[in-house]
């Protein structure tokens, strides 16, 4: 349905060119974003967004200034692939990430009740952020489903693997120093998270993602756009949960010697908790927001077949999320 409705050039593109904004507001933006009411934002809301920004003369150029227009563009933003128009199915929508994650990443830091605990949150982690990274990726490149199903087969059982590791590690030779212990699966964690992202977005190095000029028109594909993208989107998913497993503990482990540390084991298991959560809800606005969905980068960057097609020194692509 929504696919009749395609313009030209799609609203989330068109504003994310205009914009330019400072990581405050991106950082504002997101915490709108990821409300998770935009969860349940019906087809019918979003079909009217996108025909009142349609409608709308030089909608992109007043954008910051009218309200209408700004609460407009939120249902898009949150629901709406920029790059192919389609509805981003529900549980992979950024305002899904944080409720989705959060739960998983507060057990992985729990101690260890069995293997069987650890490999099923390990798998229920990456077999959430794999279909979610491909999903909210680049998708200017040509691809089939069977190719993507593969590819994220393959991502998702080297993620669970991997991640398994430090686990196995500790339970054939355990460890006695503190930090030792509980460094190794959060140095994997942040290693096997950002792999995921690369991994599971490997063909738009492959293949090239789409550039645009300011106007939204395609100047071409760029494997080099590709891995820019591919890049900044790894190091902000790594910061996100190598800072949201890290500072728990560091917190956890100094608040342990003050005279305000609880006795009991349940109160310490559910500070920890808490901090993470807190950490989490912390940590997503803020790695989504460390670049601009809509990246730049400079033409003489670029492939050489791409600076030769066009004047503009200065090239857009979607980086995703």
């Amino acid at each position: 349905m929504l696919a009749s409705l395609r313009a030209p050039m799609e609203p989330n593109l068109h504003f994310g060119i205009s914009e330019r904004q400072s990581f405050f507001r991106r950082f504002l933006q997101w915490m709108d974003l990821l409300d998770p009411v935009n969860l349940f934002i019906s087809i019918g809301s979003i079909e009217k967004s996108r025909q009142l920004l349609f409608t709308t003369e030089d909608a992109s150029k007043h954008y910051l200034d009218d309200k209408r227009l700004t609460f407009s563009s939120a249902p898009l933003k949150s629901s709406v692939h920029p790059d192919s128009s389609k509805l981003i199915p529900t549980l992979f929508r950024p305002a899904a990430f944080l409720p989705v994650t959060a739960p998983m990443v507060v057990l992985l830091m729990m101690p260890a009740t069995g293997m069987k605990s650890i490999v099923l949150t390990q798998a229920c982690l990456y077999g959430y952020t794999t279909p979610f990274n491909i999903i909210n990726g680049n998708a200017s490149y040509s691809h089939g489903p069977v190719e993507r199903t593969v590819l994220g087969a393959g991502v998702f059982v080297s993620s669970t693997f991997l991640g398994l590791i430090p686990h196995l590690f500790q339970m054939k030779y355990p460890l006695s120093n503190f930090w030792l212990k509980r460094a190794l699966p959060i140095a994997f964690l942040v290693q096997v998270s950002g792999m995921n992202v690369f991994a599971s977005r490997s063909f738009e190095t492959l293949r090239g993602i789409e550039v645009m000029d300011k106007e939204g028109h395609v100047v071409g594909y760029s494997r080099k756009a590709g891995r820019k993208a591919i890049r900044e989107t790894t190091f902000s998913r790594a910061v996100l949960f190598g800072t949201s497993a890290l500072i728990p503990e560091v917190f956890i482990h100094f608040f342990k010697r003050t005279q305000f540390s609880p006795q009991s084991s349940f109160s310490l298991m559910t500070l920890r908790m808490g901090c993470t959560l807190f950490m989490m809800g912390l940590m997503v606005p803020v790695s989504f927001s460390m670049f601009p969905q809509i990246g730049q980068i400079q033409y003489s960057q670029l492939e050489k077949t791409i600076q030769s097609s066009t004047e503009e020194k200065e090239l857009f692509y979607n980086r995703g999320v």
